[in-house]
């Protein structure tokens, strides 16, 4: 009998949400996705402090904001000898209301990949949800520059992305269920909110089901897992990024893993949505989970970000 993880890859494409390069070779995914958090995660393991170390020797000179995003190209590189597919690079989260500079540095990751050898059509810049991001998004897509869009709570900020001509969205399963569980507080009932009840798996399931039913192009990509449940209920999405601690879940457990989402699902379509910008700030502020999740996803990441700029300058 099959492992889940192989039944799943039949129907989903499977990324690897690591820096470690090893589980990527254990696991083979297609592509795989970083952040600021898992890089950080990654450069302080004994493995990976040399990459770090000869980034910043190498480039002593340069701007602490430039060293960090040669650490990780650096780390995005590697990944490509390892994928056959794509890298998920992110820009500078603490860019996230600034249009104007984060197109700048994402001009600025796709020329360090180029420099490297790397081309484009194999890196996705990710870049947070927001207005100003998904306008950055808009004007790196017409340059031909894919864009991963994360932070992504609700059908407003997808639909955005999707009248921006975003390669990919990464909406978050796992912080969704989070709030939701946290909210409900003693309420909480976790058999009844399982699988496809799960507030989660229904937020990207809403999205799929929009996206297919109006011809949207812009893959999606379901992330941020808390457990198997919620990566089976969605099988059939078209990527699915899971840590290496589900995967190894997935690759040791067998049996099959059949289909939930399926484009041709049928029923009526979806009511489209403005995605002009008033009407998806309303929309926006109108949904306390996403609001929140969304605020506190910039606040950590750029926190994240700040450490890194410490191990740097620590090392110049």
């Amino acid at each position: 009998m099959t492992s889940q993880l192989d039944s799943l890859r039949q129907h989903t494409t499977v990324v690897a949400d690591t820096g470690d390069f090893e589980a990527m070779r254990a696991y083979r995914p297609t592509d795989a996705t970083t952040n600021p958090s898992l890089i950080l995660k990654a450069v302080q393991k004994e493995a990976y402090r040399p990459l770090l170390e000869r980034t910043v020797r190498d480039h002593r000179d340069l701007p602490t904001e430039q060293i960090l995003d040669r650490l990780l190209v650096a780390f995005g590189t590697e990944i490509l000898k390892i994928v056959p597919g794509r890298v998920s690079t992110e820009v500078d989260a603490r860019l996230s209301f600034d249009t104007r500079r984060t197109v700048e540095r994402a001009r600025g990751l796709i020329a360090l990949y180029e420099a490297a050898g790397i081309p484009r059509e194999r890196v996705l810049v990710k870049i947070a949800s927001t207005w100003e991001g998904i306008q950055a998004a808009r004007v790196m897509q017409e340059e031909g520059v894919n864009c991963n869009m994360t932070l992504l709570f609700s059908l407003p900020q997808a639909v955005a992305c999707a009248a921006a001509g975003a390669k990919l969205i990464s909406p978050f399963v796992g912080r969704i269920y989070d709030w939701y569980k946290k909210a409900a507080g003693a309420d909480w009932n976790e058999a009844e909110r399982a699988g496809a009840n799960d507030p989660g798996v229904q937020s990207v399931t809403r999205i799929y089901q929009y996206y297919k039913a109006h011809g949207i192009p812009t893959e999606i990509m379901g992330a941020s897992f808390r457990n198997v449940g919620q990566i089976l209920a969605l099988a059939g999405c078209d990527l699915l990024t899971i840590s290496p601690e589900l995967l190894t879940t997935l690759s040791e457990t067998q049996g099959d893993v059949p289909v939930r989402l399926r484009p041709d699902a049928g029923g009526a379509a979806p009511a489209p949505l403005d995605a002009s910008e008033i009407p998806f700030r309303t929309l926006l502020n109108d949904d306390a989970m996403a609001t929140e999740k969304l605020s506190e996803g910039i606040r950590a990441f750029a926190a994240d970000a700040i450490k890194l700029d410490k191990l740097i300058d620590a090392l110049r």
